[in-house]
C-alpha cells in the first residue's frame, strides 16, 4: 500500500481508539425513526405548499439551476426569495448561496475589504471559523458569550474589527447576548456579523430571527447570515445586510461566483416556507413548550441541562464513547438524537444534542423523551 493512505489508515486507527469515528447512515423516505437529530425545527420540509410549491418548479424549471448564479443559475425564484428574505430579516438587501456554509465563507472573507482584524466567539460553528481563517485577516478568539472580553480586544486594536457570533449556537443552544456585543461593537466602529442559522424562523416577532429578537432589525452595522435548511426546511443560505455588501460579494465573492446555484425548486419550496413560518406562531408555541418540558423531564433525571433558547438543548455525556453508545441505543429503539464529539464541540467535551421539532407528533415526541431517558448511560 503506498505510504499516504497507509497514513491515512493509521489516522483512523487513532480515531477509532478516541471514540471519534463517524458513519453516514442512509435513511429511506417514510422512515419511521422519530426525528430528534435533524433541523427541521418547524416541520417544514413536508408541509403540503412547501413540497408543492417545489413540484411546480421542478416541473417548470427541471431539476438544477444549469450554470452558477451569473451565468444562467438566477432565476425568478431566486430573485423573489432574495427579495423576501431581505424584508423578513429587515435589511436593504440579501444574497441567496447554494449553503450557510457557503454564505459564511463567502462574508467574512469579503470583509477583509474594509476590516483589518476579525474577533470570533470561541463556540462559533466550524463555517465561521474557516471564513476567518480563509479571510487573510489576524483573528482573535474571543471566550464564549463574553462582551467584556470582546471590548478589551477591540480596545487594543486601532483599527476596524468584524466581531463574529452565532445568535443561538448551533452545539449548545445558548443565545448570544446579541444587543451587549452591538453596543461594544458600534461604540467602536465594528461590524457585527451574526450567523442566525438556529434563531432564523423561531426567535423574533414572525419568527425573524435573533438579531430581530434583541432590537437589532436594520441597524446598519450588523449583517446576518443564516441557513435555508433548518426551520425552512430547505437548502441553501443567506446574506442579508447593506446593499453595497451583496453588491460587494456579487462582484467578489468566490463561494457565490464559482458555485452552481440552488435548484429552482428548492428557491420555490424555501419561498412558500417563508410564507408559512411568517405565520406559524401555533408551531413556535409548541416547539418552546416542548424545549422547556424536554429540559424539565432531563433535569428532573439528574441531568444538567439548560431550558433551550430556541430548538437545541445539548446533553452532557461521559464522554465520546458513551455519547456514541447512547445516540446508537437511542437509534435502535428508534429515536434519532445527535452525538457531538471533538472537533465538533468546542471544549472537547461530548454531549448528545437535541433538536426539538413541532411537526413530530405529540405521541412520538414523549416516547422518544422516554427512549432518551431509558438508554441513558
Amino acid at each position: 500500500m503506498a505510504d499516504w493512505l497507509e497514513t491515512l489508515d493509521r489516522l483512523a486507527h487513532e480515531r477509532a481508539k478516541a471514540g471519534l469515528t463517524r458513519q453516514l447512515r442512509p435513511r429511506a423516505a417514510g422512515d419511521t425513526v422519530i426525528d430528534l437529530a435533524g433541523n427541521d425545527y418547524l416541520g417544514l420540509s413536508g408541509h403540503p405548499r412547501v413540497v408543492g410549491a417545489a413540484r411546480q418548479a421542478l416541473e417548470a424549471y427541471g431539476l438544477g439551476a444549469t450554470g452558477s448564479r451569473l451565468v444562467r443559475g438566477t432565476t425568478d425564484l431566486h430573485t423573489a426569495l432574495e427579495e423576501t428574505l431581505a424584508g423578513w430579516l429587515g435589511c436593504e438587501s440579501a444574497l441567496v448561496f447554494s449553503s450557510g456554509y457557503l454564505a459564511n465563507l463567502a462574508v467574512v472573507r469579503a470583509l477583509s475589504a474594509v476590516c483589518d482584524l476579525v474577533v470570533s466567539d470561541a463556540y462559533n460553528h466550524a463555517s465561521l471559523i474557516d471564513g476567518c481563517r480563509i479571510s487573510g485577516l489576524p483573528v482573535r478568539v474571543a471566550p464564549h458569550n463574553d462582551p467584556a472580553a470582546v471590548a478589551a480586544l477591540l480596545d487594543a486594536h486601532p483599527g476596524r474589527a468584524a466581531v463574529v457570533t452565532e445568535s443561538v449556537f448551533s452545539v449548545d443552544g445558548d443565545l448570544a447576548p446579541l444587543a451587549a456585543l452591538h453596543a461594544v461593537t458600534s461604540a467602536r466602529g465594528a461590524l457585527l456579523i451574526v450567523d442566525d442559522a438556529h434563531a432564523l424562523g423561531l426567535l423574533g416577532e414572525s419568527g425573524a430571527g435573533g438579531v430581530a429578537a434583541a432590537g437589532l432589525t436594520g441597524a446598519p452595522d450588523v449583517i446576518v447570515t443564516a441557513t435555508l435548511s433548518k426551520s425552512l426546511g430547505g437548502a441553501g443560505g443567506v446574506v442579508a445586510g447593506p446593499g453595497p455588501l451583496v453588491r460587494h460579494l456579487v462582484d467578489t465573492g468566490r463561494s457565490f461566483i464559482y458555485d452552481t446555484a440552488p435548484p429552482p425548486a428548492v428557491a420555490a419550496g424555501v419561498l412558500a416556507a417563508v410564507e408559512v413560518a411568517r405565520a406559524a406562531d401555533d408551531r413556535r408555541a409548541v416547539l418552546f413548550r416542548r424545549g422547556a418540558h424536554l429540559a424539565a423531564t432531563l433535569r428532573s433525571a439528574g441531568r444538567p441541562v439548560h431550558d433551550p433558547a430556541a430548538g437545541v438543548l445539548s446533553v452532557p455525556a461521559p464522554g465520546p464513547e458513551a455519547a456514541v453508545a447512547w445516540a446508537a441505543d437511542c437509534r435502535d429503539s428508534g429515536v434519532a438524537v445527535g452525538c457531538f464529539r471533538p472537533p465538533s464541540t468546542p471544549d472537547g467535551s461530548s454531549r448528545l444534542r437535541l433538536t426539538v421539532n413541532a411537526g413530530v407528533p405529540e405521541e412520538a415526541f414523549a416516547r422518544a423523551l422516554t427512549v432518551i431517558l431509558e438508554c441513558a448511560p
